[in-house]
């Protein structure tokens, strides 16, 4: 489509919950390498998460292992274990506006900080008949380049 007002630079994460962040370490800390950047607590979105990245500068990836509060909450950070991709926006005010403007589903939240500072909002995995476009199936998180990524990928 023409006259998009923002662009997608590139993979900024990939979130992975389970049931046992211990394991999860075990493969991406101690198997793979990655190094661990920080941790995440929230009760509203029922996630312990741990976030590990891997590269650095613009090609920096996060990746975050995410294990529920309480297994019998919602949302269930661990169902789907890959529970959301998240993509660098160069706008993403713009994005947000112009994307509900052609019938893109979000999820409740709005724009709001994300676990690692940026401006983040989520792509709900499932239209409905107001906003028929959808992750189809799978949730995606657009998140606020900041100015380092902006100049390396805008």
């Amino acid at each position: 489509m023409a006259n998009r007002p923002f662009k997608v630079l590139g993979i900024q994460q990939v979130a992975i919950g389970g049931t046992d962040k211990a394991a999860l370490r075990r493969l991406w800390v101690d198997m793979f390498g990655l190094t661990p950047s920080g941790s995440f607590q929230s009760q509203r979105e029922n996630v312990d998460e741990d976030i590990l990245v891997m590269g650095s500068g613009a090609s920096r990836v996060e990746v975050d292992l995410m294990q529920p509060l309480d297994i019998d909450k919602k949302p269930a950070v661990h169902i789907p274990p890959l529970n959301h991709i998240g993509l660098w926006i160069d706008d993403l005010p713009k994005a947000v506006e112009w994307l509900t403007a052609q019938g893109v589903r979000f999820a409740p939240g709005g724009i709001r900080k994300g676990a690692s500072g940026h401006d983040v909002c989520f792509l709900h995995p499932k239209g409905n008949e107001q906003f028929p476009i959808s992750g189809e199936g799978v949730l995606l998180e657009l998140v606020q380049a900041p100015p380092e990524v902006l100049a390396a990928l805008g």
